[in-house]
């Protein structure tokens, strides 16, 4: 069920960090973020209850919202019911009530929202413990997606333009073995695959969903290919969360390159990627940063060199560096540049890079952020309602310039 409702030079980085907020967009700048809210809870319909009673965090998320004020955002990490209750009491309780810290009331015509491999019960031993489902984590490892309910850590698209649902794509069910090249998982003590034939040739790749949203912008219908894929962590020496990372990365990537690719079929059964010339946006938590953390590199380094994929400078803070800066103080030393990271993981995890929000060639980007004020600025008191950081980026449509 569906329902529609090279690095900064130096100014530039000063400029980029001086303010979390960004300057209000206009009519002919499309302002597309990405924001995982961490608005999910381990009891189904968890989430609807804390909307109905107040839930701090939600407020926070709203302000930020209220703050940036994207035309069109991701939100991840929102626990999905088929009824959109959540979304609803979301949109009407928090989003477009003033929140403290944030800006005017705010509220999106359109949304989109889908079912989610997370906790969704597979029927296999997924996790090769001996035991199909149980309770608990025992439950969640043996769902397609981790989860200890169905739509735990679902997708959430607000969008002040029309989202054309009825040719919308979804890829929930896309199996993984399908894609050529997968990197199936193997046991290292026993050099043979983690996963037995009869397993490997059900498992579905995306670890929620796929999405393809064509969005009609004023600039024209963009393409917002949205996604969060598993952390690639949580699993053993057989990397089988990093592989499938990976892999859910590297489905945007042959998605955009079109062409025939008779193996990718959506949940309709239309098979085959995105047409050459059509804009599009990649966004989402995709829990894998160039250069640090557990991940595969190549993954997301193959998607933001991809030819159709617009060169830009990375979205930078003030806060990101700060708190990025503090951690090598303590000794939890990082390749990445500080003011790049998105997001807070705790002292064992430190800062990184893990949001994104990736124009295709065919935009400019006017201007683009993490909404992670410095310790010292007033917009701090709402930034820490979630670990992730909104990552925004402002576009428009024209030929690009040196540098982008």
């Amino acid at each position: 069920m569906r329902t529609l409702f090279p690095i900064l030079p130096l100014l530039a980085m000063l400029s980029a960090c001086a303010s979390s907020t960004p300057a209000p967009g206009n009519d002919a700048t499309l302002r597309v973020a990405t924001y995982n809210v961490s608005l999910y809870d381990d009891e189904a319909g968890g989430v609807i209850a804390r909307l109905q009673a107040g839930d701090a965090g939600a407020r926070k998320v709203a302000a930020v919202l209220q703050q940036v004020r994207p035309d069109l955002v991701l939100i991840n990490e929102f626990d999905y019911d088929a009824d959109g209750r959540a979304a609803d009491l979301f949109q009407r309780a928090y989003l477009e009530q003033a929140q403290p810290g944030g800006g005017e009331p705010l509220h999106y015509p359109y949304r989109y929202l889908a079912p989610v491999n997370t906790g969704v019960p597979s029927g296999l031993d997924l996790d090769r413990d001996g035991t199909i489902g149980g309770e608990g984590r025992q439950r969640g490892n043996d769902a397609w997606g981790f989860g200890l309910h169905p739509g735990q850590y679902g997708m959430l698209v607000l969008s002040r333009h029309p989202i054309d649902a009825g040719n919308a794509r979804t890829f929930q069910l896309l199996r993984w073995s399908a894609m050529p090249d997968a990197r199936r998982p193997i046991d290292p003590a026993s050099g043979q695959p983690w996963y037995e034939d009869a397993v490997w040739t059900q498992l579905r790749l995306s670890s929620k969903s796929h999405w393809d949203l064509p969005v009609h912008t004023p600039q024209g219908t963009v393409h917002f290919l949205v996604s969060h894929p598993t952390p690639p962590v949580f699993d053993g020496p057989e990397d089988r969360n990093g592989a499938r990372n990976a892999d859910e990365i590297r489905l945007w990537q042959h998605y955009i390159s079109g062409g025939d690719l008779s193996w990718l079929c959506d949940d309709a059964g239309r098979c085959g990627g995105l047409p050459a010339g059509e804009r599009f946006v990649i966004a989402g938590d995709l829990n894998n940063d160039p250069v640090d953390g557990d991940g595969h590199h190549d993954a997301i380094l193959g998607l933001l060199g991809h030819p159709r994929v617009l060169r830009m400078d990375p979205p930078a803070s003030a806060g990101g560096a700060e708190k990025a800066r503090a951690y090598a103080a303590a000794g939890l030393l990082r390749r990445g540049a500080p003011e790049h990271v998105t997001g807070d993981f705790g002292p064992r995890s430190g800062a990184m890079r893990l949001d994104y929000v990736i124009p295709s060639t065919g935009f400019q980007v006017r201007g683009s952020g993490v909404f992670w004020p410095a310790s010292h600025e007033p917009a701090a008191a709402i930034a820490d309602g979630s670990d992730h950081h909104l990552v925004w980026v402002d576009l428009t449509v024209g030929r690009t310039t040196a540098g982008d």
